[in-house]
């Protein structure tokens, strides 16, 4: 397999397009692509992430425990460098964000150990922001 590194895709459901447009695009600071009445493309950290439109969409979050925390499942996120973990972080902080989990280091002194930090966007999905120790960390089981 190439170590090359490439933009990954994804697309997920939302309920509310403007809310949607305000949450990733202002909050998160994410440029918008295309978009229809229907989607919005987002950069996400250079990957694209796609909101579409399901008014009836219901959130289905379930948790699985992890390091004395219930981490809500499904969810998605970028690894950030541990500077931009830290400024997301404060920014989410002072905008007043309602977190899962709080910024907080996981699995500390240990292989794998983590900056984390988990909310929700408006439409109820969840969201992982991190940043590890150790980059070399990444995919190592300890």
């Amino acid at each position: 397999m190439s170590t090359e590194l490439r933009p990954f895709h994804l697309a997920f459901s939302v309920n509310d397009l403007a809310a949607a447009r305000q949450f990733y695009g202002g909050l998160l600071g994410c440029e918008e692509g295309r978009s229809s009445n229907s989607w919005i493309d987002f950069n996400l950290f250079g990957h694209q992430i796609v909101a579409h439109l399901d008014k009836d969409m219901q959130s289905h979050a379930i948790t699985n425990p992890v390091d004395g925390e219930d981490v809500p499942v499904p969810h998605f996120g970028i690894v950030l460098t541990m500077s931009q973990w830290q400024d997301l972080a404060k920014r989410l902080e002072d905008e007043g964000t309602d977190f899962i989990i709080a910024p907080t280091i996981r699995f500390r002194g240990q292989v794998g150990e983590q900056a984390t930090m988990f909310f929700l966007d408006p439409s109820g999905n969840a969201l992982e922001f991190k940043a590890f120790a150790d980059d070399g960390q990444l995919f190592d089981a300890g």
